[in-house]
């Protein structure tokens, strides 16, 4: 019988597995799919000499995270690369939106836009030096994390106090109006809002803007050299190391709860899984609550509360071959290796509009990647290994577009809206399509039914909304990896902090399985010795 049984071999469950081997436990981690990794994965689908992620591509957050870095993964042998810049977001009149490697480079391309505009780029970047580290510190340890808000409180008085919190609080649309005079700067924190389901007129989408653009400033954004799939691979030999198990093609039903405590699993085959101390479970909060505990165990209150849940916006996603670089227009985006693609702030704005009312964009937003820009050995040399992702919603009620779009994303509507994001390539970089040697497509549907933490296509465990983060995620008064089954820990996007890749959920539950069994030890050594004091006391 292990110590502690993992549901899950995402990134977030590899990491609580590697903690708590770590720590001496003994762990089972069981994965419904044929292979770890749930979504960093990479393989050869699309061509077989070219190397295409599945589904997460670049991770700035896993270069920030301290929890990731504590696991020494270069030690395992990853590797990471990065693009000569790091994003790129390309005008209609062929000037383009740069974030370089340095921020004076980044400055610099922003005050020929606007003078003074870099200016303001380096103020920002001068914030975020003062408060980096604290509010990764906060961002990345359980709600509430007492110590590191108190040293981020007083940062933030030292840069401004109200007044700086009101900017990380401002729509990214605002945000960009308030600091800079050209269009460049806004669009860079605006498009990479968007990273999220956090459109230009969200409150907060400044804070999570700035967020992401301050990390792909310092950090750039690293791809794992080889792809994805190199960094599930050295997680996995590091917990195998330390004796840890994986199990795949191990789908659980069902999470075993005796008197209040989670005992084990069931899988789907019948077998039971004992553990003897906790079951974490790297799995969406719906499906833990909704799916694998039985409603009897769980307060009313919870259910009610996880009817309101709200995911982050669905995800179509095609890889490509391409025979040669895309040829774009504004060449500086030529060696980016992430590029923007929208007309300005205001096609971001239509382009969520449409997704709020429910409808597939017609110019649909595109995250663009160039994997063999930022790591060479993704693709024959003179190749480019790309992929492009964007947004729908989860309930279709129209198409914006001319295809008839409604959602059932069978073939048709699959090659359809292929075509209409290709076509969005080739606005910005003509001929795109003739260098096409092959693709894939990864519709909501596809994306799921290969990891279901991706429920419709969602792939932050929720949404990045402020009424669903710190204690309101995943749903109000929690916030923290402990569920109402003692020795049952969520581990999964769907908790504090949320989506991305940095294992911050999984360390969060490791973290608290330990001290539960800490806890637990020392009231078992404390009941005998109170008995006996008791028994000394009557003599």
């Amino acid at each position: 019988m292990p110590d502690a049984v993992v549901v899950g071999a995402g990134p977030n469950g590899l990491v609580a597995a590697n903690l708590l081997a770590a720590a001496g436990w003994s762990v089972e981690v069981l994965e419904a799919q044929p292979e770890p990794g749930g979504a960093v994965r990479s393989d050869r689908g699309v061509h077989p000499d070219y190397v295409s992620d599945l589904f997460s591509t670049f991770y700035p957050l896993a270069a920030a995270s301290p929890v990731l870095a504590g696991l020494k993964l270069q030690e395992e042998g990853l590797c990471w690369s990065r693009a000569p810049r790091v994003l790129a977001h390309p005008l209609p009149d062929g000037r383009c939106a740069v974030l370089e490697s340095g921020s004076e480079d980044t400055a610099a391309g922003l005050d020929t836009f606007a003078a003074g505009d870099g200016a303001a780029w380096l103020d920002l970047c001068a914030t975020w030096n003062r408060l980096g580290p604290d509010i990764l510190r906060a961002l990345f340890t359980p709600f509430p994390p007492v110590r590191s808000a108190v040293r981020l409180a007083a940062g933030l008085r030292a840069a401004g106090g109200l007044r700086l919190a009101r900017t990380l609080l401002l729509p990214v649309r605002r945000l960009g109006e308030e600091e800079f005079r050209g269009e460049a700067g806004g669009l860079l924190l605006a498009g990479n809002a968007l990273h999220a389901d956090l459109g230009p007129e969200t409150a907060g989408s400044g804070g999570y803007g700035w967020l992401m653009s301050m990390l792909g400033q310092t950090y750039g954004f690293p791809a794992p050299v080889g792809g994805a799939g190199a960094f599930t691979a050295a997680l996995v030999r590091r917990l195998e190391r330390h004796g840890g198990v994986v199990r795949c093609e191990e789908r659980v039903n069902e999470i075993v709860v005796r008197g209040g405590r989670a005992l084990g699993v069931r899988t789907a085959g019948g077998e039971p899984v004992s553990a003897r101390h906790a079951v974490l479970a790297d799995v969406s909060a719906p499906a833990l609550y909704g799916e694998l505990v039985d409603a009897q165990h769980l307060p009313g209150l919870l259910l009610n509360d996880l009817s309101r849940f709200q995911w982050d916006f669905a995800t179509f996603k095609v890889d490509w071959a391409l025979s040669g670089p895309v040829p774009w227009t504004a060449g500086q985006a030529a060696s980016a290796g992430t590029v923007h693609l929208a007309d300005g702030v205001d096609g971001l704005t239509r382009f969520a509009a449409q997704i709020a009312m429910g409808q597939v964009p017609d110019r649909p937003f595109l995250l663009f990647g160039q994997m063999s820009t930022t790591d060479a050995t993704r693709s024959p040399a003179g190749t480019e290994s790309a992929w492009a992702y964007t947004h729908v919603p989860h309930r279709i009620r129209g198409d914006a577009g001319e295809d008839g779009l409604t959602g059932r994303w069978d073939r048709r509507e699959q090659e359809a809206m292929a075509d209409r994001m290709e076509n969005e390539v080739e606005r910005w970089a003509p001929g795109f399509r003739s260098r096409i040697t092959s693709r894939r497509l990864l519709a909501p549907s596809t994306l799921e039914a290969m990891d279901a933490n991706l429920r419709g296509g969602a792939i932050n465990g929720g949404t990045a909304a402020a009424h669903q983060q710190l204690v309101f995620r995943p749903t109000p008064g929690t916030g923290r990896p402990e569920t109402p089954v003692k020795g049952l820990y969520l581990a999964s996007a769907s908790a504090h902090p949320g989506g991305g890749v940095h294992g911050a959920p999984g360390a969060n539950a490791a973290r608290a399985a330990l001290r539960g069994r800490s806890a637990s030890r020392l009231h078992s050594a404390c009941v005998p010795w109170a008995i006996r004091a008791g028994r000394s006391a009557e003599g």
